[in-house]
């Protein structure tokens, strides 16, 4: 008897995991940012442009590293600015935290508006 799970269901269980974790990344910065900040950019067309133009930086990033949109890309690129923002002392927003909803999106620090891209994107991609 043989204790071995096969290569083929290993790697199979391996990418649903991974896929797992970067939908659930990309909730959690749905409920941080995303939310808010698609709600923000629907009310007002200077917010809307600024995320407009952050999704198609975004799409050109991917499209330039040959990688489609879709979850995993976009959750390892959220990831890379969440991550960015951390070691410049930036920090994202508890999610659901009332300071976000009342923030003047116009003034958003980068990092806010290309996450909000990122979900705006997911969105339309229906990865989410």
């Amino acid at each position: 008897m043989n204790n071995e799970i096969p290569a083929v269901t290993a790697q199979g269980l391996d990418a649903e995991l991974l896929l797992n974790a970067d939908l659930l990344f990309l909730d959690e910065i749905m409920a941080r940012v995303g939310v808010d900040g698609i709600t923000a950019a629907y009310a007002n067309v200077g917010v809307l442009a600024a995320v407009d133009q952050h999704a198609a930086a975004v799409r050109e990033s991917l499209r330039g590293a040959a990688r489609a949109i879709d979850a995993p890309s976009l959750a390892a690129y959220g990831r890379s600015i969440a991550a960015a923002a951390r070691r410049a002392g930036r920090f994202l927003p508890d999610p659901g935290g009332a300071h976000v909803a009342a923030m003047d999106w116009l003034a958003a620090d980068w990092h806010l508006l290309r996450l909000v891209a990122v979900c705006l994107l997911a969105e339309d991609a229906a990865v989410m």
